[in-house]
């Protein structure tokens, strides 16, 4: 019994570390490419256009969706390793 709690806190800890950094790439991208670093990315073209607002409009979309794969596929990795794949 002692053991499925401490491989389920494990577990769980793998799991929200998992998360924070997903949280933290999503914020950064979001919030600091797009708002705080934006006069910096002003002088990039990409598009037509600057970086910084190319981040606020596509930019963190298309890395939003690419945290959903990498999230998906991480957990993957997780349940394989304790033993939870379906």
């Amino acid at each position: 019994m002692a053991d499925d709690k401490s491989n389920a806190a494990a577990y769980w800890s793998a799991n929200v570390k998992t998360i924070a950094g997903c949280l933290v790439v999503w914020a950064f991208v979001s919030y600091g490419c797009a708002i705080l670093f934006r006069p910096l990315l002003a002088g990039i073209p990409v598009g037509g256009t600057d970086l910084g607002f190319w981040f606020a409009q596509q930019g963190s979309i298309l890395t939003f969706i690419g945290i959903i794969f990498f999230y998906a596929w991480k957990m993957n990795q997780l349940d394989k390793k304790f033993g939870l794949e379906e």
